[in-house]
């Protein structure tokens, strides 16, 4: 072929191949909603798999299959129960209250000095009683706010269902096609690739059956320490600190000051000097005792790492991405130290016994080889006929 004509083909096959890559991105884009569904639901067959296999020994699949998702569902269904009816009768009740708040700020502020100088400088307590008085008026602009609100909530539970069919069909056939697509290749490297997937597996639900016990063992003494002090809404604050417990590095933090913005309006100063000292302690021992001996070998990720993978986590799919963040950085973490020990295998057999790489003239005799003693260049030619 010549030259200048095969320039052209070269352009237009590099063209064609830049145009495939862009296509393929953006249908990625336009289908990045079902994608991460389909990655969340993997996630959640991984995780679950070990409970069922613990079940299956004792019953059929399908019923342990059954048992464990039931399980699942009771879990956002209990925690529904506890934390949205105190959530209803507190916002019934400020609205109730409100003008009668707004009058206890009225006659604080008539009675300290700087307060009542800043009210005649900006009217500020006449326009909060103005607001707390409209407020009761303002449950039908709150009938279109729940509306959508609701709304919402319709389309997160579709999602929820539909994740959750997804990836009990993963968990029911995943090992198949998994299987069936390894069986393809070499025997060799199909158990090379099963033992890294195996890992992978046992690394996820180890982290997440660690995060949920490190979670109940945070939402339990925060309750504890609530009642003590006599924190109202403390079952529904208790879930809160557990579930923000779950938000890798910053979710404790979080949680934390939710509880002290509730110690402010409780017992100031008492309720919340306690509060701040047990939540500093606490998250001490935590960091200190409690997850590393509960993540032991769990996943072995740098906290530097955690900390970028939470952030990438959470700017792709919000709350749900910082919780997979963690074991999704491990899951990475494994293939990339299993394919940098087959690396390191193949240079290790391409060197051969002696360390120096195997060449066509390291045999005996062979072309590149000395020559005989007594002989020279000249001997080694063919004699003639």
């Amino acid at each position: 072929m010549e030259p200048g004509r095969s320039i052209p083909r070269t352009v237009l096959a590099a063209t064609l191949t830049i145009l495939a890559v862009l296509a393929a991105l953006a249908l990625i884009y336009l289908l990045r909603g079902p994608l991460s569904w389909l990655a969340i639901a993997g996630f959640i067959a991984v995780a679950v798999s070990g409970p069922v296999g613990r079940l299956e020994k004792h019953m059929p699949r399908g019923l342990a299959v059954t048992a464990v998702y039931v399980g699942v569902l009771l879990i956002p269904a209990l925690v529904g129960l506890i934390v949205i009816p105190p959530l209803v009768r507190a916002a019934s009740d400020l609205i109730d209250q409100a003008p009668h708040y707004a009058d206890e700020v009225q006659h604080y502020v008539q009675g300290n000095d700087t307060l009542r100088k800043l009210d005649d400088d900006f009217d500020l307590v006449d326009q909060l009683q103005n607001q707390a008085d409209k407020l009761p008026a303002r449950v039908g602009d709150a009938a279109s706010w729940l509306g959508d609100l609701g709304l919402g909530i319709v389309n997160s539970v579709f999602a929820a269902v539909t994740i959750l069919i997804l990836s009990i069909f993963l968990l029911g056939s995943g090992r198949r096609w998994i299987d069936a697509l390894l069986d393809i290749g070499t025997p060799d490297h199909a158990d090379r690739i099963r033992g890294v997937l195996d890992r992978m597996a046992a690394a996820v639900g180890a982290y997440i059956g660690g995060a949920v016990l490190q979670a109940l063992i945070a939402g339990t003494l925060a309750y504890v320490v609530m009642l003590i002090l006599g924190v109202p809404f403390a079952a529904p604050l208790a879930v809160t600190v557990a579930l923000f417990g779950l938000i890798p590095m910053i979710g404790a933090t979080i949680a934390a000051v939710i509880v002290g913005i509730v110690t402010l309006f409780h017992d100031f100063p008492t309720a919340t000097i306690i509060w701040v000292v047990w939540a500093v302690v606490y998250q001490q021992v935590e960091n200190t005792i409690i997850q590393p001996r509960i993540q032991r070998r769990a996943v072995g990720v740098h906290p530097l790492g955690v900390m970028v993978a939470v952030l990438f986590g959470g700017s792709l799919l919000g709350v749900i991405g910082a919780l997979l963040a963690v074991p999704m950085a491990a899951s990475l973490q494994i293939g990339v130290q299993a394919w940098w020990a087959y690396r390191q295998e193949l240079k290790a057999e391409a060197a051969g016994p002696d360390g120096d790489p195997e060449g066509p003239g390291d045999d005996d005799g062979a072309a590149g080889g000395p020559p005989d003693p007594g002989t020279s260049p000249g001997d080694a030619s063919p004699a003639p006929a």
